[in-house]
C-alpha cells in the first residue's frame, strides 16, 4: 500500500487538479506514480517539465525507453520496470526482447548499447564517470549532446526510481520485477 495518499483527479483541487488533468489528456490514463506526485504539485509539475523537455531530445524513443528499463533494474524499482516495460513495447516499438536486454544493459544498436553501458555505468559510479567511459561513448557514436542527454535520462530515472519505492507506490500496470 502506497506510503503516499493516491490523489484522485476527482479530488484534486487547485494546481494539483490541473497537472493531473494534463497527465490524462497526455497519456489517456493518470497513473498512480503521478497521483502520488500530486501530494506536491511543485513535484508533480518538475517531473512532467523534465520528462517533457527530455522528449524533445535527439535521443529516440526506444533509446529513452531502454535507458529507462536499465535504470530501473539497476535500482530494483518493480513500479518503473513494469510501467517501462509496456510503454516501450506498446508504445515505442521495442519487441519484448529487446526490453529484456534492455534490462540488462543491451542493445544489437551500437548506439544504444552505448548509452546504456553510460547509464548503468553512471547509476553504479553516482556520476563518477571515467573518461575512459566517456570516450568510449563516443567512439560507439553518442555525442556530446547525446551523452549529455544520457546524464539527464538516468536522473530523471533515479526521480522516478526512488519516489516509488519510497513512497511504496501500488504498481498500476502489468507488473514486472526487477532480475535479482
Amino acid at each position: 500500500m502506497s506510503r503516499l495518499p493516491i490523489i484522485e483527479p476527482a479530488h484534486a483541487q487547485g494546481a494539483a487538479a490541473d497537472l493531473l488533468a494534463t497527465v490524462q489528456k497526455t497519456l489517456g490514463v493518470t497513473p498512480n506514480m503521478t497521483k502520488a506526485m500530486a501530494n506536491s504539485p511543485a513535484v508533480l509539475k518538475g517531473y512532467l517539465e523534465f520528462s517533457g523537455a527530455l522528449a524533445t531530445g535527439e535521443l529516440p524513443a526506444t533509446v529513452r525507453e531502454s535507458i529507462a528499463l536499465a535504470v530501473a533494474q539497476e535500482n530494483a524499482c518493480d513500479y518503473c520496470l513494469s510501467a517501462h516495460t509496456y510503454i516501450a513495447t506498446n508504445l515505442a516499438g521495442l519487441t519484448t526482447e529487446q526490453a529484456e536486454s534492455a534490462r540488462r544493459a543491451q542493445s544489437a544498436d551500437p548506439r544504444c548499447d552505448a548509452a546504456l553501458k553510460l547509464a548503468t555505468t553512471l547509476v553504479r559510479t553516482r556520476g563518477d564517470v571515467t573518461d575512459t567511459d566517456l570516450k568510449t561513448a563516443r567512439e560507439a557514436g553518442l555525442s556530446d549532446g547525446d551523452i549529455a542527454e544520457v546524464i539527464a535520462h538516468v536522473a530523471l530515472n533515479i526521480l522516478t526510481n526512488y519516489f516509488n519505492k519510497a513512497a511504496a507506490v501500488d504498481i498500476d500496470w502489468p507488473q514486472v520485477s526487477h532480475l535479482y
